[in-house]
């Protein structure tokens, strides 16, 4: 399992969030600030089996907003190996 934690711009959350919600992915956001902009972010966290992954990643970039200067990104996005996991 993987836990993927994206950060995108405040006006792709709704987007991106819905989109990865309709394919059955479980999403949690927390409202963030930060980077060079001093801009509004939003940080998504995402549980996803091993044989997800790319299709999140690919829901992500296609429903993010490509920037309009070199310095800003899309998105930031880590992925990372999850040791275990449990509801309570």
């Amino acid at each position: 399992m993987k836990l993927i934690m994206a950060i995108i711009k405040d006006a792709d959350n709704d987007r991106v969030s819905r989109k990865l919600t309709d394919e059955k992915y479980r999403v949690t956001f927390i409202a963030s600030t930060g980077g060079f902009f001093r801009s509004g972010r939003s940080t998504l966290i995402i549980g996803v089996e091993d044989d997800r992954v790319e299709r999140a990643l690919q829901v992500i970039k296609e429903n993010t907003t490509v920037p309009e200067t070199a310095e800003e990104k899309q998105a930031t996005v880590f992925v990372l190996e999850v040791e275990g996991f449990s509801q309570l």
